[in-house]
């Protein structure tokens, strides 16, 4: 129980963080994002209307389309934050405050939103809540028209869409710093959720020289492996595959030592999102 409490306590902080980027930095420095965010404050100038009721109103009509669209599961998810976020933005955005009034910098405001709501939404994220805002928008859309197309693509057409309406209101000079404020908005997410520590990544190898790469990887990289086996769908020859998870640096440790004793292997490395486990360099599955 205490547990669940903390929980609930990280993730409205990350809502008030949320809350203060966007009534204290993007708002009063009249910037614009993707997003419900976004759309509630062009809706908002258009008609000279607070921004933040406007928003609970369009968090509202998410939630009874995701009820009628994607069913009761999905509500669940998203009713909690839906329901009390935009009720914090609107507290929030009764104090008039200019985080960065001295600051005439619109490059270093993007950057500050971007880390701002970045650690807000990544908290909330690390916690296993959502807001049920644009992404389940992009969900309904993809069910029921775009099923052809990838979900984050439905989501990208979505942001798009939402920053040219944007521009009408806002100047194309504003569209830019959103990107830029995306992209540090994104990586902050991907930190918080994360950490700084060095990038994980799954390496496969093919070889005919599995024993001596298995003893490399044991004896001198330190690090554990799987082998199992795989099949060749043209030539059909069944060979054995090593699997690991590890640092990139060792990663490119264990491929100069195969190019040296196997011309002929094959090796994948892919960018791994989480690892966990007991294994030296991994997360214990009790952490978040």
């Amino acid at each position: 129980m205490k547990k669940k409490w903390l929980d609930y306590l990280i993730v409205y902080i990350g809502c008030v963080i949320q809350a203060f980027s966007i009534v204290c930095i993007l708002k009063p420095n009249n910037l614009t994002v993707g997003g419900i965010t976004g759309l509630s404050l062009t809706i908002g100038k258009l008609l000279n209307f607070n921004y933040t009721y406007i928003y609970y109103v369009i968090c509202l009509g998410i939630l009874v389309c995701a009820y009628i669209f994607l069913g009761k599961r999905e509500v669940k998810k998203i009713v909690l934050l839906s329901t009390t976020y935009p009720l914090i933005l609107i507290f929030m955005n009764k104090i008039q405050f200019n985080f960065l009034y001295d600051t005439p910098d619109k490059l270093l405001i993007c950057i500050y939103y971007g880390i701002f709501m970045g650690v807000g939404t990544g908290l909330v994220l690390k916690r296993g809540f959502s807001q049920g805002s644009s992404d389940t928008v992009a969900k309904i859309l993809h069910k029921k028209i775009f099923n052809f197309m990838g979900l984050s693509q439905v989501l990208l057409g979505i942001d798009i869409t939402i920053l040219l309406i944007s521009s009408f209101v806002f100047g194309r000079t504003a569209v830019l710093y959103a990107i830029i404020m995306q992209m540090v908005y994104s990586k902050t997410i991907n930190t918080v959720l994360f950490g700084f520590g060095a990038s994980m990544v799954k390496i496969v190898i093919i070889s005919d020289q599995i024993v001596k790469i298995s003893n490399f990887m044991s004896n001198t990289i330190h690090r554990g492996y799987s082998i199992g086996h795989v099949v060749g769908g043209k030539s059909k020859i069944r060979r054995e595959k090593i699997i690991s998870v590890c640092s990139l640096r060792e990663a490119m440790l264990i491929k100069d030592f195969v190019t040296k004793i196997d011309e002929d292997a094959f090796i994948n490395i892919v960018q791994t999102i989480g690892a966990w486990g007991k294994e030296d360099g991994l997360q214990n599955l009790k952490e978040k």
